[in-house]
């Protein structure tokens, strides 16, 4: 939960693909991105042969893993020039026929109702108008289409932490960062007009490798019974 940090206009280049990677090395960094991303996949569900468009990319995991299943189109946006830089020589190396632009997430440079699939996965807490994306969201969706929203829980012992080091002056984007409850990002795809089918947390522990290790094999169960303690909250919708 080191990755997918959507910074400002002004900032954007900030946070480059070594953040990613960086974290990604750790034993806490894999065992937690692994966690997240079999959530992920399993709300977004079947995607082979559909039209798939994911969100604030970054360096393309999350992409690359959806061309992998099948998807028919594979697109990904992010602000960050450097993260579509390096997403887009990864996609090249892979052969992989995914699309990657520079764009905003509340303007998607998109037309009506172009995906079948979308997805947003930690950006929304650090997007100054996150209601307008969503709307964004549901424009560029097909009835019947599915977003999957991933984000940082408000209370768990991950959320304490990042408040602690934006407040010090450590960490300057967690400082205007704004985590939510799973019932805000409920609502917030609720105010779009799409119909949330399932909610569910994941990252029961703390920021802990040994704990990790510990807590790894239960995160299903505990996924499907609360979402309290959850550092990372995943909703899935659909457009009506």
């Amino acid at each position: 939960m080191e990755h997918r940090l959507w910074p400002s206009r002004d900032a954007a280049g900030q946070f480059g693909p070594r953040v990613y990677a960086n974290w990604r090395e750790t034993s806490l960094g894999s065992i937690t991105e692994a966690i997240e991303r079999r959530l992920i996949v399993r709300l977004v569900g079947e995607v082979r042969g559909r039209n798939v468009l994911d969100v604030g990319c970054g360096d393309g995991a999350l992409t690359s893993a959806f061309s992998q299943s099948g998807a028919a189109h594979v697109v990904g946006c992010d602000i960050d020039p450097q993260m579509i830089a390096r997403a887009s020589a990864q996609a090249i190396r892979d052969q992989a026929a995914i699309d990657y632009i520079i764009a905003d997430a509340e303007c998607l440079p998109f037309r009506h109702e172009s995906f079948d699939v979308v997805s947003i996965i930690t950006v929304l807490a650090f997007l100054p108008n996150p209601d307008l994306a969503i709307r964004e969201i549901a424009r560029v969706l097909r009835p019947g289409g599915r977003l999957v929203i991933g984000d940082l829980a408000k209370w768990s012992l991950w959320a304490a932490s990042r408040r602690i080091r934006g407040w010090l002056g450590l960490a300057s984007m967690w400082e205007a960062a704004r985590f939510r409850t799973a019932g805000e990002l409920r609502m917030l795809a609720q105010a779009a007009q799409l119909r949330v089918e399932q909610v569910s947390g994941a990252i029961y522990y703390p920021r802990s490798r040994f704990l990790a290790r510990l807590v790894a094999p239960l995160e299903p169960r505990l996924g499907g019974l609360t979402t309290l303690g959850a550092a990372f909250l995943a909703v899935r919708a659909s457009k009506v």
